[in-house]
């Protein structure tokens, strides 16, 4: 993989202060998905930011599910997580691990914190739980079964674990400080009774470990040296730490917050991208308009141009707000030296070529790109009939025209000069044909005495292929669409985020297989369907970003 120069940041500094003091030979970092949903942009960041660390500092990076909410979990979101990571270019240290791999370690731990003390069987439901908990303003209050004995805490919990108790009627918490000013350390639940099927201990377990307790004793189980989380974390390190203080283990990770990716024109929210799923909005999960991994893929953004960006937007503290603009940016800056080139016509305008002599009318040869001549070449063959884009001609042209007008002259891209002879129109007055004359001088050369600047894109009508292109643009009409407390997000949504076009497209992709991606000359960059497009039978093309951004700001 080759990426550009590394941007240094504070935890590529903290991570070579820690190299170079010998307080870690080598580095160990993770990436701890929940298997309930499928990644998004936000998801990239941390992939590129965990498994780049380890690469750049020859350590290692786990893959670990957090599977402890079995409710919400599957294993297709666990494939498309392992599917993705090694999509973006990336390879995990050994095989998965997940948090369930932990279960019996974590309640034997759990075990430990009760006979010393520190942690207690609580009957106190949901609700008066959080009476009990106090407020930002307010010391909580100590719950009446926190001096339980440690042998009664132990039956209880063992009971608990045996499935003597209902879901939701007892909790195992931990004996911290009902008036600390973070409320993470009022006496946290570490485990819940929860009778649920999980994807992979089955009905093994009816009482679930929760997220705070289960994160650092599986990092520490692991090895891990820098435990990289986004700053809503922050307030959860001193839970963080003080449980691998207060139990047997021989690790202890350092926890690192950094601030999350927030991207404007769409949502990041696994609830608001799980209803945009659910009630019909998009297509799916892989919707090529979703900010999702899988939906970047399917429109054609590349590994690299993703990459990129999470180079670009940096790592910090600070607000992390990002226009989609910039993420645009780097994948067309990627397109534009590796996408072939070829020519598509979306909206058709018929030509009938008045003066085409068969035998006589030649066609030509042309690279597939200008900067790169290993890439080949292709025959652009003409014929009587041809197919230019509509907005390519104007009754009445705006000033600065330089195409197709009636009396006008433009150039075929690789071939003649043509002028406008007639405009067709229909009995409501639409122009539905061109009649046009070629001058044959002009096939690879100026006209003599005059000049043409504008170049047009055609394509053969007798050699074109029938294509359906997809043109995707921003699933938002607002840069904040989740942020007006008074509407709802839904509000927002781009009427014109999708518009499918039958269009034409080259011989030359007549067999191109599903990703393969091209830039359609003047119109943008294009990618072939991943699962509609069948190579020489549909054709199906979606439009992954503009030659420029166009994007009103």
């Amino acid at each position: 993989m080759t990426d550009a120069p590394i941007i240094q940041h504070f935890i590529r500094g903290i991570v070579e202060n820690d190299l170079a003091t010998g307080k870690h030979s080598t580095i160990a970092t993770r990436f701890p998905p929940e298997p309930n949903g499928y990644l998004h942009i936000g998801h990239a960041k941390s992939i590129c930011l965990n498994f780049g660390l380890a690469r750049d500092y020859q350590g290692t990076c786990n893959l670990r599910f957090d599977d402890t909410n079995p409710e919400k979990e599957s294993e297709e979101y666990a494939l498309s997580i392992q599917e993705d990571v090694r999509w973006l270019g990336f390879e995990w240290n050994g095989d998965v691990r997940w948090a369930s791999d932990y279960f019996q370690a974590l309640y034997d731990y759990a075990e430990e914190l009760i006979g010393k003390g520190l942690a207690y069987v609580c009957d106190l439901n949901a609700e008066e739980m959080r009476a009990y908990r106090g407020t930002l303003t307010e010391a909580g209050r100590h719950s009446p079964y926190r001096d339980r004995s440690v042998a009664e805490n132990l039956d209880l919990f063992r009971r608990m674990k045996a499935g003597e108790f209902p879901d939701g009627s007892r909790t195992l918490r931990v004996k911290i400080d009902m008036a600390s000013p973070n409320i993470n350390l009022r006496d946290p639940v570490i485990y819940r009774i929860k009778r649920a099927h999980h994807i992979r201990t089955g009905d093994q377990w009816c009482i679930y470990p929760m997220y705070d307790y289960t994160h650092c004793i599986s990092d520490a189980l692991e090895g891990i040296t820098h435990s990289l989380c986004t700053l809503e974390f922050e307030d959860h390190r001193p839970l963080y730490d003080w449980v691998l203080d207060n139990i047997t283990i021989a690790c202890h990770p350092r926890q690192i917050e950094f601030s999350r990716l927030e991207m404007l024109y769409t949502v990041t929210s696994k609830r608001k991208l799980n209803q945009l799923v659910m009630q019909n909005f998009v297509a799916g999960w892989d919707d090529p308009r979703m900010p999702t991994v899988h939906g970047m893929r399917r429109r054609g953004y590349t590994p690299a141009g993703i990459r990129e960006f999470a180079r670009r937007i940096g790592i910090s503290k600070s607000e992390n707000v990002v226009d989609m603009s910039v993420l645009e940016g780097c994948i067309r800056e990627d397109l534009e030296s590796a996408a072939p080139r070829v020519m598509a016509v979306i909206k058709p305008l018929k030509v009938v070529l008045t003066n085409y002599q068969e035998g006589v009318t030649a066609g030509r040869a042309a690279g597939f790109h200008p900067n790169h001549p290993e890439f080949g070449e292709r025959d652009v063959p003409i014929g009587p009939e041809i197919w230019i884009e509509a907005d390519d001609f104007s009754e009445t042209p705006p000033p600065g025209w330089q195409r197709l007008t009636p009396g006008g002259e433009a150039r075929l891209r690789y071939s003649y000069v043509i002028k406008c002879d007639v405009a067709v129109k229909d009995a409501a007055g639409n122009v539905v044909e061109l009649r046009c004359s070629i001058d044959p001088d002009t096939l690879g050369q100026n006209p003599v005495g005059r000049k043409v600047k504008g170049v047009i894109h055609w394509l053969a009508a007798g050699h074109a292929l029938p294509a359906e292109i997809r043109l995707y643009d921003r699933l938002f009409t607002v840069p904040r669409p989740d942020m007006d407390k008074e509407k709802d997000f839904l509000e927002f949504l781009n009427p014109d985020s999708l518009t499918v076009a039958q269009g034409w497209v080259e011989a030359a992709v007549r067999d191109a297989p599903p990703e393969t991606r091209y830039q359609f000359e003047r119109l943008g960059y294009f990618c072939a369907d991943r699962f509609e497009h069948k190579p020489g039978e549909t054709l199906v093309f979606n439009r992954t970003v503009g030659l420029k951004d166009t994007w009103s700001k």
